[in-house]
């Protein structure tokens, strides 16, 4: 009863839509001997198919009914991400030193000069190759892969492992030929699909598969930056939504578990070595307040100059293969002025904190390497800007700090403003306020710089959020029209819709029917309403039944004088928050429901009454998720 079943071919089971539970509790049990289940969900407007393999049922009772278990499951789950990120990390670094020619201690954005050749012809070939990849992945397995905030806030934790390997193929091949971009998208893509699919084998609740994504991507992030207590609060406020009590324990577990995994293996980087002033005074706190202002500018503009990349590439009229190619040659062009502005920059960035770059420099390489990310992402390279977001922190902190040394003679030292606006900038790009402190504090160690630290992440969160109001993951679900702000789980009450809450058994009669015939056929207290429609069969309007029989002392010439809402209509594919909005505006109590617009067929009715009952329930099954109740 150790270990998962083998999958075998079962087609009795076949998951119903995107928000729905990976098996429903009480579904048809399978033949003995059949411990697999064919499952689907949508992923980016396909329908994915693959098997889900399922756990003996021992150990999914012990998993679905004791916390304990379910938090061994997280540490599994942990083990597995920091495989994963030193598998991929490994790859990289080989496909650098195979690529550009650097030697076994080189990291190619911390090196000085790189052969000019290799510099232009490896990140243009590269872009070429993974054009060429776009186009067999369209071909053979088209559809966009869901990430692992989206699939926490719309489809309850679901997401498709082979969708997930494509993309960390694209980012391994990206970043290994110098793409301008972090390998965190890698990441948290492989570690959450992978918790994502151990979930549906151990058949675990909607809220608990939603917890493990976030686990796949806290132990990611642990792992890779060999801070635990940042991992877990990436998870937590980034891929979760949420903190509560009751997931604290597997998704820290699961960080942890990361993190032990890369130290077993050697997988970690070597540690920061900073001197560090002892305190900070009262009086300083107003040039870190300050910078928190600054670099939440600076991540503005970050996200809006990707933005203009990539509509600066779609009105290119290049063919999609050739965008990557001409991206990658801009980028090497970048990298024969400063080979920085290379892959994430990590190793850059270490070297910023050592203050080994001067002033010119810092602001040649901020400059070159913010349109470099832009570039990258905006031609079609996969990554993240996790990584590039810190280095460029650390750029805005010492120039902020080198220009304010210029000014005043007891001024911060510029290391100090590197850290602070290496989590500055990354909160304003990435978001997460609380997960930038405590990498600041697992960087260092020193307990003052994380309380300034955490005064420029707030002011740098607040600015974001008055001035732009999105971070780079939800601006990018805004661009595609999504109205995500967070990972908040709104699945639900996106698959809430009107075609699923209608009464489709509705009587509809012809506005030319004579108003006697109408009473005849609908006499008081039969009905509260009339559903009326014109000669080709499209919805006219509503008729109340009173006051069809009160007309008959009225002078009323036919159906066409008790119309009400006669253009007010819902239509199927609207969510319950668009209903309840819609009867608001239209002050009724019931509305039709038609096929479109257009024709105006009707096909159901749906009274405000039955709306609010559903939209209150999901909203307090909401409310229940947040506080952490089971």
């Amino acid at each position: 009863m150790s270990g998962l079943l083998p999958a075998v071919p079962n087609e009795e089971t076949s998951l119903p839509g995107p928000a729905g539970p990976a098996v429903a509790d009480g579904c048809r049990r399978g033949a003995p001997g059949r411990p697999a289940l064919r499952a689907g969900f949508r992923s980016g407007g396909r329908r994915v198919r693959g098997w889900v393999l399922q756990a003996p049922q021992t150990l999914r009772a012990l998993v679905r009914a004791d916390e304990v278990w379910l938090a061994v499951l997280a540490s599994l789950v942990g083990l597995l991400g920091g495989l994963m990120v030193v598998g991929i990390n490994a790859t990289t670094l080989l496909m650098h030193r195979v690529l550009f020619d650097l030697d076994n201690d080189g990291r190619l954005s911390g090196v000085l000069h790189l052969d000019p050749v290799r510099a232009l012809l490896v990140p243009t070939l590269g872009g070429l190759a993974l054009g060429l990849f776009g186009l067999l992945v369209a071909r053979y397995a088209p559809g966009r892969p869901v990430d692992p905030i989206e699939a926490n806030a719309l489809y309850g934790g679901r997401m498709s492992l082979n969708d997930s390997l494509v993309v960390v193929a694209q980012t391994l091949l990206s970043n290994g030929v110098g793409a301008s971009i972090g390998l965190e998208a890698g990441y948290t893509q492989i570690g959450s699909a992978v918790a994502s699919k151990l979930g549906r084998a151990f058949r675990v609740r909607r809220q608990d598969l939603r917890m493990l994504v976030g686990c796949g991507a806290a132990g990611a992030i642990g792992a890779a930056f060999d801070a635990p207590l940042a991992g877990a609060f990436y998870a937590f406020e980034l891929v979760i939504g949420t903190y509560s009590l009751v997931n604290l324990a597997p998704v820290t577990l699961a960080s942890i578990s990361a993190v032990l995994v890369t130290h077993v293996l050697g997988g970690t980087a070597p540690s920061l070595e900073i001197e560090i002033p002892p305190g900070i005074s009262g009086f300083d706190y107003v040039p870190i307040l300050t910078l928190g202002v600054v670099s939440a500018l600076v991540g503005i503009i970050i996200m809006r100059a990707v933005t203009l990349s990539e509509s600066l590439f779609r009105r290119s009229r290049l063919p999609v293969l050739l965008r990557p190619a001409l991206g990658g040659l801009l980028v090497g062009m970048m990298a024969l002025v400063t080979p920085s502005v290379m892959s994430s920059g990590h190793m850059a960035m270490r070297l910023g904190l050592d203050a080994q770059f001067g002033l010119a420099q810092v602001a040649t390489m901020l400059v070159l390497k913010a349109l470099a990310s832009a570039i990258s992402i905006g031609c079609g390279f996969r990554g993240g800007l996790f990584f590039a977001s810190l280095f460029l922190g650390v750029l805005t902190g010492t120039l902020f700090g080198d220009l304010l040394s210029l000014a005043s003679a007891n001024a911060l030292a510029p290391v100090v403003c590197a850290l602070i606006g290496m989590s500055a900038v990354a909160v304003a790009i990435v978001g997460g306020p609380l997960t930038m402190v405590f990498l600041a504090l697992e960087s260092t160690g020193s307990l003052p710089l994380t309380s300034a630290v955490l005064a420029a992440s707030v002011v740098s969160s607040l600015t974001v959020r008055r001035i732009f109001g999105y971070s780079f993951a939800t601006w990018r679900f805004h661009l595609r029209g999504e109205s995500i702000r967070s990972a908040v789980d709104i699945g639900g009450m996106r698959n809430l819709t009107v075609g699923r809450m209608m009464r489709r058994d509705v009587r509809t009669i012809r506005a030319g029917t004579s108003l006697a015939a109408v009473r005849r056929a609908f006499p008081l207290g039969s009905a509260q309403r009339v559903i009326v429609v014109d000669e080709a069969g499209g919805y006219a309007g509503l008729v109340m039944v009173p006051e069809l029989h009160n007309a008959e002392d009225k002078d009323v010439a036919g159906l066409a004088d008790l119309l009400h809402c006669p253009d007010v209509m819902l239509q199927p594919k609207m969510t319950v928050r668009e209903a309840v909005s819609l009867f608001e505006t239209a002050e009724a109590d019931a509305l039709v429901v038609v096929d479109d617009s257009g024709r105006r067929h009707v096909i159901g009715e749906l009274t405000e009454q039955f709306a609010l009952r559903r939209y209150s329930e999901e909203l307090d099954r909401s409310r229940r998720e947040l506080s952490g109740e089971r």
